[in-house]
């Protein structure tokens, strides 16, 4: 992969690409409190079918830091930001986590950069808002997920600082990404593990019935982290997704 090293308001963002061919481009964006170390892998898979990036957010990982964390607007501006320095628009956003609610965010306050979403392990919904619920659910994940995946979150940890580790959890449980949903207008992919312990069915599901244009997919035998454990199982999904798109589903 090329990385690749802008700066967007004065800070520093770095990112890295795969791939080079032509149409809808797609951007991966990480979760809370870690950085692109864990997307890399997929952007590299999707390397060979599409042209893929992924970015550390600011405070995250070879970005720079600033000095106060960012709440999820400043994250999300930062992303829209990147992709205008990239020059990239009209792109399908896979957002993992909390990456999902970034994804949302952009696709909904800046639509002109959003041609389509995947999002993966979407968080975080109403029953989770707290931290006991959210802690209960990482810890019945975590035994599901990619045992290398451990060593790169202690390094992200590292990075970032636990004060901005902890923000970016508490910004997390903030959002109300379900009152966004509706107003996605682009075609939309849910995609969730058999076994993620972090979001359930029924919230899975109820984050594509508010998608006027989304369609769940649950994949067998995978936890919360699918691009890292199983990034080969997204592939063909984003790229039949940037190919053809969604077909329109509409909950009534």
């Amino acid at each position: 992969m090329q990385r690749r090293e802008v700066v967007v308001d004065g800070a520093r963002m770095v990112g890295w690409r795969a791939g080079h061919a032509a149409g809808m481009p797609v951007v991966c964006v990480h979760g809370a409190g870690v950085s692109s170390r864990e997307l890399r892998p997929l952007v590299a898979a999707l390397g060979g079918a599409v042209r893929a990036w992924t970015v550390d957010l600011p405070g995250f990982g070879q970005s720079g830091k600033p000095s106060r964390p960012l709440e999820l607007v400043g994250l999300s501006d930062a992303l829209a930001g990147w992709m205008a320095a990239e020059e990239i628009s009209g792109a399908c956003l896979v957002g993992c986590s909390f990456g999902c609610q970034l994804a949302v965010d952009v696709a909904v306050r800046h639509p002109e950069l959003a041609g389509a979403l995947v999002l993966a392990g979407p968080t975080v919904d109403a029953a989770a808002r707290s931290w006991p619920k959210l802690v209960w659910r990482w810890a019945r994940n975590s035994v599901r997920e990619d045992p290398r995946m451990a060593p790169l979150n202690i390094a992200d940890y590292r990075d970032a600082g636990m004060r901005r580790v902890l923000s970016s959890f508490a910004t997390a449980m903030r959002d109300r990404i379900e009152d966004k949903l509706p107003y996605v207008g682009v075609p939309a992919l849910v995609v969730r593990g058999e076994y993620d312990r972090l979001v359930p069915r029924e919230w899975a599901e109820e984050v594509t019935r508010k998608l006027p244009r989304g369609r769940l997919v649950v994949l067998p035998g995978l936890p919360h982290m699918i691009p890292f454990k199983d990034p080969g199982a997204l592939v063909p999904l984003i790229a039949q997704l940037v190919r053809d798109g969604v077909p329109v589903v509409r909950h009534g």
